[in-house]
């Protein structure tokens, strides 16, 4: 994928709750005819890491995955994927991403700007209860012995 915007388009809805999704895709209207070209479906991934961070990579197990791919009535396909078994999710995401081919501005706008900012609200909420858990660790000195 080569297109940075819709990159990011597809990672805010990707992690998006599926109920804040839900209430933007609700309120989005005129709603396009889809048909469907694969799925919705739900498959596995190869969850991969690495030691340290930086260290040699290693399996660490299995994530499930579902996607969807659709055609809207215009022509444009989306696709859609995110991590769980919600197969609606993943045919809601196909189709926004095939309706943010032919209007991204509109679509920003109403569905993945809203969803973005409740994202990163979330992440700072979370942000601030693990601070506010955090321990500073000191080493007095005893004098000399």
């Amino acid at each position: 994928m080569t297109d940075p915007l819709r990159k990011r388009a597809l990672d805010v809805l990707a992690v998006a709750p599926a109920k804040a999704l839900a209430e933007c895709w609700e309120a989005f209207e005129p709603k396009p005819e889809h048909q469907r070209i694969r799925g919705p479906e739900t498959g596995l991934v190869m969850v991969r890491g690495r030691a340290g961070g930086g260290g040699a990579p290693f399996n660490l197990g299995e994530a499930t995955v579902s996607r969807a791919s659709v055609r809207i009535g215009t022509g444009e396909v989306g696709h859609g994927y995110h991590l769980g078994r919600d197969h609606a999710k993943a045919e809601v995401i196909a189709v926004i991403d095939a309706l943010r081919q032919r209007d991204a501005a509109r679509v920003d706008g109403e569905i993945i700007d809203p969803l973005a900012a409740l994202i990163a609200e979330t992440d700072t909420t979370r942000r601030e209860e693990a601070a506010a858990t955090r321990v500073d660790f000191f080493t007095m000195v005893r004098g000399d012995n």
